[in-house]
């Protein structure tokens, strides 16, 4: 994929902004996840918009990681209203993230895990909503959905407490609601376990791609619930027991 089809579907992706996009042309289909990830950086550029937090999960305990930078303009605050229609594709999962307290420099690594994790400063509830920019979502090629943000929308993010390292990271106690009726009934887990291990993947990845990790950086790190697609308008609440609950109010 050359740099003028990585600019060329960067572009498609931003305008997608406003208007899904109907169909998207074989030629600008990502070869791999390299050129996937270029586009979604060459995107937040002609967005004008920094990297405010990132996402990444694995869809298994020993899976393959991927991440996407997510942009400033859509990193809420608990209690961030958003309106559906708004949206191409919504919907919800519940989320734990993580803050460094200390910059991982550019091209400074790579670094052990044992590094990354004693860089662990703080943690936080966060409320991922997935959008698309593909009218054709879900049959989508996975790696034109990587460069689409892996198909991020938002992210909303409670209060952030201290790290703490003996937290039950691989099933959490929850509650997910919408309008006070329960939305998710089943055991919480992440699907690449304990969601830390993904976390020095990120950085390594960063840094390679000549970027700082960390500050005041979100890191959310995938879904304990699955993803719930609302179909009415009401407040969403999520709490995982030991860290402020969060919410989002959809109209």
């Amino acid at each position: 994929m050359s740099m003028d089809m990585h600019d060329s579907l960067a572009q498609c992706l931003a305008d997608a902004r406003r208007q899904p996009l109907q169909t998207l042309p074989h030629e600008l289909v990502p070869q791999d996840q390299q050129a996937a990830f270029a586009v979604q950086h060459q995107t937040l550029t002609l967005l004008k918009q920094d990297i405010a937090g990132w996402k990444v999960g694995a869809k298994s305990f020993d899976g393959p990681i991927q991440g996407a930078p997510l942009p400033g303009d859509r990193m809420l605050a608990s209690g961030a209203t958003v309106v559906r229609a708004d949206q191409q594709l919504l919907g919800l999962e519940l989320e734990i993230a993580f803050k460094f307290n200390r910059v991982f420099e550019p091209f400074s690594g790579p670094h052990p895990e044992a590094t990354v994790l004693a860089a662990i400063g703080e943690m936080l509830a966060t409320i991922e909503l997935v959008a698309t920019r593909y009218a054709q979502w879900p049959e989508v090629d996975k790696l034109a959905q990587l460069a689409d943000l892996q198909n991020h929308g938002a992210l909303i993010c409670g209060q952030a407490i201290p790290y703490e390292a003996d937290f039950p990271f691989l099933g959490p106690a929850i509650s997910f609601e919408f309008e006070g009726s329960k939305i998710f009934t089943g055991i919480p887990a992440n699907p690449a376990g304990d969601p830390r291990r993904l976390l020095t993947w990120l950085v390594n990845h960063g840094i390679a791609q000549g970027l700082a990790i960390g500050g005041d950086t979100v890191i959310t790190t995938g879904s304990y619930t699955g993803l719930w697609l609302p179909e009415a308008p009401g407040t969403v609440c999520g709490k995982i027991a030991g860290l402020p609950e969060v919410k989002l109010v959809l109209l």
